[in-house]
């Protein structure tokens, strides 16, 4: 009888480790500076890497600088859910980077 009981339960946890780890998407926003003359820019960019803000603040300042530009800072690090609401203000860095 107990066997009957945890077949389900073992089903379950063997679907769930047989289908395929979705990495959670992250991204970032983020303000940067070129100096002369000087420009700043606003940006988003998906993060590889952690999504935590010290790990980001590494990442985006070695993609950006291979462009020239400077990282000012990482305002703030957000899933999918926050892309929509930054895509106006962050217009052509936009997910450039």
């Amino acid at each position: 009888m107990k066997h009957l009981a945890l077949k389900p339960a073992l089903i379950a946890a063997l679907l769930a480790l047989a289908a395929p780890a979705q990495a959670a998407e992250c991204y970032a926003d983020y303000k940067a500076k070129q100096d002369s003359p000087l420009r700043l820019h606003y940006g988003v960019i998906q993060l590889s890497g952690a999504c935590q803000k010290g790990a980001a603040k590494a990442e985006i300042g070695g993609r950006i600088g291979s462009q020239g530009w400077t990282l000012l800072n990482v305002l703030s690090v957000f899933g999918p859910e926050g892309l929509q609401q930054r895509r106006a203000d962050a217009g052509s860095y936009y997910l450039r980077f």
